[in-house]
């Protein structure tokens, strides 16, 4: 087997839809339990120590990427936890904002102190604990969408276009202008760290997007651009990580907000080669299998279904392989792994 050398320049010019030779593995999140599974070790416990634990974890989490052929750490720290009150979206509670005077009487200032506040310590782990070769891609998790849910709820947002439109917008234009500060400091303390940035916005389900596209158009692509723009100030290249059928607003997602590269595939919206044809000559593409298809399939399967996806998605640009979504608990590591073997074995890592 050779060594395996990491360089984050692979990724970040698959970022930037240019094709290189040895294309990257990626993938948004693995989940810490896999990584103990696979590395039968415990460690996540030790996100919540002290400096010492922060820098054993992070040596450990990075060391995994490493080991598996990576040529960047996955690492964000989302927004959402540090917006006073929420947890309407992934904790299903009533959201903190539903009339005028939430929205007016919300500590929209705070937001960007308490981030920092609670998540620079592991920026600055990351930093210490990155391996030579290697840098991170993610940066400030949730985008534009998600926030606004997290604070209001999808099923009373809804409500809230009917009932009073104008704080409906309000809070889409509130919400861009908090986390575009969040971005600015972000990039200026610790861009650094990072080759390529992200956030995960999910806009859409299986058959189609989750608002209308007018109010995506007007609502939320502007906010889109403004971080954007403030990433590629920095150099960086940026990659949308949004699940759902998001055709009908792909054309200003990438014409408009002007992202680099694209995240997430699931077979039943779209096979990933349909990103590649319709995209790959504008922006990188990021993904390939679907995450139920690395739980199921056996090595014979597993080894044509990615055979195929790289033979249609090189030579069309930017490529990094990966799961369309993400390798959360379930996925057994021995899955995983069995991913991870073929996709190096197709690339030449073990020749």
């Amino acid at each position: 087997m050779n060594e395996f050398i990491p360089d984050y320049s692979n990724i970040e010019k698959a970022a930037r839809n240019i094709e290189v030779k040895r294309f990257p593995l990626y993938e948004h999140i693995i989940s810490t339990k896999v990584m103990e599974e696979g590395l039968n070790k415990k460690f996540a416990f030790l996100y919540d120590g002290n400096i010492d634990d922060l820098d054993m974890f992070f040596s450990i989490y990075c060391g995994f990427f490493k080991q598996h052929g990576y040529d960047t750490v996955s690492f964000e720290e989302c927004i959402g936890p540090s917006m006073p009150g929420s947890g309407a979206l992934g904790g299903h509670k009533k959201g903190v904002i539903q009339t005028r005077e939430d929205f007016d009487q919300y500590p929209w200032d705070k937001i960007p102190d308490l981030y920092f506040k609670e998540n620079s310590k592991y920026f600055k782990a990351l930093r210490r604990n990155m391996p030579e070769g290697m840098k991170a891609i993610g940066g400030v998790g949730n985008g534009i969408f998600e926030c606004v849910q997290d604070l209001v709820g999808f099923e009373d947002l809804c409500y809230m276009k009917a009932d009073d439109e104008l704080l409906y917008e309000d809070m889409f234009r509130k919400v861009g202008e908090t986390n575009l500060k969040i971005w600015k400091r972000f990039l200026a303390e610790f861009g650094d760290i990072f080759c390529v940035c992200r956030f995960g916005d999910d806009l859409g389900f299986k058959s189609s997007t989750l608002l209308s596209k007018q109010d995506i158009v007007d609502l939320i692509i502007p906010q889109y651009k403004n971080i954007v723009s403030e990433v590629h100030s920095y150099g960086k290249p940026f990659l949308l990580h949004s699940c759902g059928c998001i055709f009908s607003v792909m054309e200003e997602i990438i014409n408009t907000v002007k992202i680099d590269a694209k995240h997430s595939n699931e077979d039943q919206i779209a096979p990933f080669p349909v990103w590649v044809e319709k995209y790959g000559e504008r922006i990188g593409n990021f993904g390939g299998i679907d995450t139920d298809c690395v739980i199921e399939l056996n090595p014979q399967q597993m080894m044509e279904y990615i055979q195929n996806v790289v033979s249609h998605s090189i030579h069309h640009g930017g490529f990094a392989f990966g799961s369309g979504n993400s390798i959360p608990d379930y996925v057994p590591y021995k899955q995983f792994k069995l991913m991870n073997d073929t996709v190096r074995t197709i690339r030449g890592d073990f020749n």
